[in-house]
Formats: C-alpha cells, structure tokens, sequence
C-alpha cells in the first residue's frame, strides 16, 4: 500500500530496519501482510527534522527505536503531523536495554505522546505504547446542543394527610380581646386611672404642683411670645418661671426630678 495515499509509514533510528519487523509490529494493531506490502520506511529518523512525508497523509506510523533515550518531541509532533485524523502510531522500544530503564523510557513517552495531542494511549507488554490522532482536526467547529432546563415537575397528593391550620388554635386563642376598662387613654377626659401605671398620674401630680393647667403644659402659649426661651426672658410673673424652655403649641417637657429637692 503506498504510505502517500494513506499506508503504513514505518520509522526507525537505526541504518536498516528490517521488513520482518515491521510487519510483527504491524500484527499488533491487527494488520496482516497484504495490508501492509508495500510500507514506507524512513531510516536514521533521529537526523531528522521533518518526516518526508505531508501532513495527514497516513493512516499508521510504526516507529521502531533501538537508542537508550525515548523520541525527541520533535519526533513525535512529525508522527501527528503526517498522521490523518483518527489515524495510529505504535512506538516499539527495543528491550535490549535494561528492564528499568525501559519502563522508564515507556512512562516518559506516554506523557509525550499525551501532551503532544495525542490520545488512548495504550501499553502493550513492557516495550511498546499505542495511541490515536484525535478524529477532528484543528480548526474545525461542530456546533453546540442547546440546553434547556426545565424545572422538576411536583405532583402533590390532595389525599395526603395534612394538617389543618384552624385545628393548631384553641378556644381561647379565638376569643376577641378585652380592653382593660381602667386605661388612661379611654375616655375624652384623657385623665389618669386609679391604678395608673403609664406615668400620667405622675405628670398630672407636677401640674398641680406647679399651679398650671393641663392645656397650659399641653399647649403652652404666650401672650409676649418670650415664656418659651427661659427664664432669662420671662417676667415676674411668667406662669412659666422654673419651667425649661420650650416651643410654642409642643407641650412642655418636665424630666422625672424637675419638683425634687436638691438636697
């Protein structure tokens, strides 16, 4: 098969390589003779800067080599590079170097043939690795599937027990509340109950201290317009002497020790 119209290209680092061994090597990827009677073989390709050969124009590349060290990875980006797309490479490493070092020599050519771009890499034995020239080329594009996500649908069963939210109140959580009858807001009096608790009683005990009506602390007013800055502005008999200053209509503030004796 002519290696240019998509054979077999077989490489190796030595002078010679013979066609025997190439076609045992060949048996591994499940080729028989008449596949392969023809190959194109490239000798001394560690020389080599570039395989005579075009780019993606092979379908297998066998590259038998003998030398301690693996493939420079110039070598193995001309193996892709003549490779098609999908096409195979198997590197044989010749095991008349010692069991460790060859192992070694394998291990470090999978992570070349991977980081080259190639891919399913495959061991075969302890001196041989296989691998694949991924299907698409560079520079090809394929479009992408849209994505749709759609919410999970949620059956609910109208026969499942549920509990009913007028079961969970008693009672007494429905009877309507009882206003306390002896609040000091009820009534248009606004005075303070007998049992006063809010403070009212206690402001209506300084008015009366102090002489003044509930509307003159409520709504204070002044006829010279001066009683709400102070004492320093009010006469002699300002209703509002001793009073802190305030503003006009706003009820006087009165704190809770205003009456209480400084000693």
């Amino acid at each position: 098969m002519d290696a240019a119209k998509g054979g077999v290209l077989a490489c190796t680092d030595e002078a010679v390589l013979p066609l025997t061994q190439v076609f045992d090597e060949a048996k591994q990827l499940g080729y028989d003779q008449s596949h392969i009677s023809h190959p194109f073989i490239v000798t001394s390709a560690s020389t080599l800067t570039k395989l005579p050969m075009d780019s993606s124009s092979v379908d297998t590349v066998i590259l038998i080599w003998k030398s301690l060290d693996s493939p420079t990875n110039q070598l193995i980006q001309e193996i892709l590079r003549v490779l098609k797309a999908g096409g195979t490479t198997l590197i044989r490493k010749s095991s008349q170097s010692a069991e460790g070092l060859v192992d070694k020599v394998i291990s470090d050519l999978q992570n070349k043939l991977l980081l080259a771009g190639f891919s399913e890499t495959q061991l075969l034995q302890s001196t041989g690795i296989k691998a694949k020239k991924p299907s698409w080329k560079v520079g090809s594009s394929f479009a992408l599937k849209k994505v749709v996500k759609t919410s999970p649908k949620v059956q609910i069963d109208v026969d499942s027990d549920l509990i009913d939210e007028d079961s969970l109140l008693t009672e007494e959580d429905l009877k309507k509340p009882q206003l306390p009858v002896d609040d000091c807001e009820i009534g248009s009096t606004r005075k303070a109950c007998k049992n006063c608790t809010c403070g009212r009683a206690e402001e209506e005990e300084k008015v009366l201290k102090l002489g003044l009506t509930a509307e003159q602390i409520t709504n204070p007013q002044s006829a010279c317009g001066s009683c709400g800055l102070g004492d320093a502005f009010r006469c002699s008999t300002c209703p509002y002497k001793g009073l802190p200053p305030f503003k006009l209509g706003e009820k006087v503030a009165l704190s809770s020790n205003f009456l209480a004796a400084d000693i």
